[in-house]
């Protein structure tokens, strides 16, 4: 398979979301910035409490404590799941015929968790690793190379 002229590559992590458009052929990609979606998100530290809760006695008198919510996690998956949810959008609005989506594992999890009847049957190839922070070119041959093997 090759990354056809028209293409939608979509690259996404826990605070970054870039949806690239093939404006080249399949034997010279070029890749053009659709849309870019960043977010700030601080440690759980910052942005609240990141101790156990403790639980002080209740009907039974017993005390225990639970464990925390990753608040940064947790701000990572919903971006993850929003961008999703953008690109289902855009597949139900036929923005594009087929698309490429790069994401790490945990990421990836949360994409086929949020992908609809719309976005599943265009997805050609879904490649687990991190690009977010990696130029165009190097999105472009990595994406290349995935399709090719």
């Amino acid at each position: 398979m090759k990354l056809e002229k028209g293409m939608w590559v979509a690259v996404v992590d826990g605070a970054r979301g870039l949806v690239y458009v093939n404006d080249g052929t399949a034997l010279e990609p070029q890749l053009k910035l659709v849309r870019k979606i960043e977010q700030d998100n601080p440690s759980t530290a910052e942005q609240g409490r990141d101790r156990p809760v403790r639980s002080h006695g209740g009907p039974s008198g017993q005390h225990g404590t639970f464990a925390p919510k990753d608040l940064h996690q947790k701000a990572e998956d919903t971006f993850v799941a929003a961008f999703a949810h953008a690109l289902e959008a855009d597949a139900a609005a036929h923005a594009f015929k087929s698309v490429v989506i790069v994401a790490p594992p945990v990421a990836m999890n949360i994409v086929r968790q949020s992908t609809g009847t719309a976005l599943k049957p265009k997805i050609v190839r879904e490649i687990t690793s991190d690009y977010t922070k990696h130029s165009t070119a190097d999105i472009a041959k990595a994406v290349v190379k995935a399709l090719e093997g």
